[in-house]
């Protein structure tokens, strides 16, 4: 089970998730309490080893402010959480991941016009697109036509559930933010207990 960490914000917090073997590094670029700078992106992406894939966050941006960031960070992919076109995402030159917030059956669907590298199915609600700390349904997947190697669960995910998530929907990679966080900070303790519990499945199959 691979695993992404989104809302990184400085080094501490990189060097610990590298430490515990995360795969995935996401840098948020949209308005967000996790917001950095691409400066700092790029300040924080020399620490991250080329095993550990960086991933830029974006809500609704322009082509120019994604290449930038592509650009000056050094990014492997790119994620969109806004309303971004099939048009659009078919114009980044990276690996795309393309968000959607599942409420009920019908937004499983919304998928089906885009040909992208990655789905990342999220719960809808809260302030910002994403990071509101909220499960969804997740027996929704199951309706699913994509190949699970595609699929990206999110929403709420933390040490105790996420387990349970990777059972019930069987994904290629979870992501985590507000689930390894205390006071709105990264927990190093809580990363360490959320990569854990994700790995557990594939350490036992290791022994």
């Amino acid at each position: 089970m691979k695993v992404k960490i989104c809302g990184v914000k400085d080094e501490r917090t990189v060097q610990a998730a590298i430490r515990q073997g995360v795969d995935f590094l996401g840098f948020m670029f949209a308005e967000s309490k996790r917001r950095i700078s691409v400066e700092k992106a790029k300040e924080l992406a020399h620490f991250v080893p080329e095993h550990v894939k960086k991933v830029g966050v974006f809500v609704n941006p322009t082509i120019e402010e994604v290449l930038s960031a592509i650009s000056q960070v050094g990014l492997d992919l790119v994620q969109l959480h806004g309303d971004e076109t099939p048009e659009f995402c078919r114009n980044i030159p990276l690996p795309v991941i393309k968000a959607f917030p599942i409420r009920r059956e019908e937004d499983i669907h919304r998928t089906k016009p885009y040909k992208v590298d990655y789905f990342l199915f999220d719960s809808a609600g809260g302030k910002y697109r994403g990071g509101s700390g909220m499960t969804f349904d997740w027996k929704l997947l199951q309706q699913l036509n994509i190949s699970k190697e595609q699929v990206i669960v999110a929403g709420g995910l933390n040490p105790d559930n996420v387990q349970a998530a990777i059972t019930e929907t069987n994904p290629a990679i979870v992501d985590v933010s507000s689930g390894v966080e205390t006071n709105g900070e990264k927990d190093l303790e809580k990363i360490k207990a959320f990569m854990k519990a994700a790995k557990k499945k594939e350490l036992k199959d290791l022994v």
